[in-house]
């Protein structure tokens, strides 16, 4: 392992590449990545960039090769393990484009390990863009240090999502018609939020006939769907997950 680089770290722009990095590596990076290190951030070769690939961790890489609309790079000293990731999974229904984008780059800053978009019956959005999805997520945990991304799972209706709801996980539904107080305990689990409008009666009930499902209070005040969603979220991990 060498040294590590004598270029300033905590300068150097951060770039998520899709493939396993390690000692020595050389990888090719697509137009838009060189176009932004080379045309918006005016590197060259020689200077430094720090990657990471959601599997090995951080690394700290060297530009050895540009083009007009392609540069190499190559790592050359591992700064750290991947993170842990708390085992939260995000379950929600697809709302109007820029908020659902909104959604999707919060939940990777505030650390959940799964995004998965529900089908219900007052859902107005079915279909996704999930590539735009994912680079909203890929941006965000590159702009915040982050060395993990949420898994994207592909939208599926809520009654598949039930009967095959793992047995060891929780879930704990926003109820607007009245739950618990949220008072999450560690362990696996998924918080469930509905579309504008909420779940139907049928759906409502549908949940709570999961045995691992708990309908659960968010407070006093109506929330929109995303805000309920990072509420939740955030509640959870200073309970349950690593703010704790």
């Amino acid at each position: 392992m060498t040294a590590t680089p004598a270029w300033p770290l905590d300068s150097a722009p951060r770039l998520f590449v899709d493939s396993a990095l390690s000692d020595g590596i050389e990888v090719a990076l697509d137009a838009a990545q060189a176009n932004y290190l080379l045309a918006v951030m005016r590197l060259k070769s020689g200077d430094g960039v720090r990657c990471f690939d959601d599997r090995s961790g951080e690394w700290a890489a060297e530009i050895v090769s540009t083009g007009k609309r392609d540069a190499r790079l190559r790592m050359v000293a591992h700064l750290g393990p991947r993170e842990p990731v708390p085992d939260l999974w995000l379950v929600a229904a697809p709302i109007k484009r820029q908020r659902i984008d909104w959604l999707a780059e919060k939940a990777c800053e505030l650390g959940v390990a799964r995004l998965a978009p529900v089908i219900t019956r007052r859902t107005v959005i079915d279909r996704l863009n999930r590539e735009r999805l994912r680079a909203h997520m890929i941006e965000a945990a590159e702009q915040c240090g982050r060395t993990a991304l949420p898994a994207l799972d592909e939208p599926v209706k809520l009654a598949a999502l039930l009967r095959d709801w793992p047995a060891d996980r929780m879930l704990f539904f926003a109820d607007e018609t009245g739950g618990e107080r949220f008072a999450p305990a560690p362990g696996p689990a998924a918080i469930l939020i509905g579309p504008e409008g909420g779940f139907d009666p049928a759906e409502r009930e549908a949940i709570r006939a999961l045995p691992q499902a708990r309908g659960i209070s968010l407070g006093p005040r109506i929330l929109r769907a995303e805000t309920a969603a990072l509420a939740a979220v955030s509640l959870w991990m200073g309970a349950a997950g690593d703010w704790r």
